[in-house]
């Protein structure tokens, strides 16, 4: 028994034109370039939004020389021994140098020097 849906015809099959469809589809394909640029646009255009909503959001720290800071606890560094309750923070250190805008060189208070530069975001202030 043949399903009702075979003989039953529908409004795109009935009125199916192939060269119509191949005209259609060659206006498609020389639109195409102006179709990627408009998703381009939208695609920048959403980028810029969620970049100046995040840049609202997000507070920049800056330090100078000679502020003391706090230096978070790598997981490579961390003690495993102290488990859970170990110290997320260690310091504190003092700012030698600014290497560049978010990047400083740090001593500990014995003015010995760190051999490689942090990061603004593993750094916080210390309050004596």
């Amino acid at each position: 028994m043949v399903p009702v849906e075979v003989w039953a015809g529908s409004f795109r099959r009935d009125n199916y034109d192939s060269e119509e469809n191949e005209v259609n589809h060659r206006l498609y394909l020389d639109m195409i370039e102006e179709t990627r640029e408009d998703a381009l646009i939208r695609i920048e255009a959403y980028q810029q939004r969620t970049a100046s909503y995040y840049n609202s959001k997000v507070r920049a720290w800056t330090f100078k020389v000679g502020d003391l800071v706090l230096r978070r606890v790598m997981p490579n560094t961390k003690v495993v021994s102290h488990g859970v309750f170990g110290a997320n923070w260690e310091g504190p250190y003092k700012i030698k140098s600014m290497l560049w805008e978010g990047t400083y060189h740090l001593n500990d208070m014995q003015d010995k020097l760190f051999p490689r530069a942090w990061n603004v975001e593993h750094l916080r202030k210390y309050y004596q």
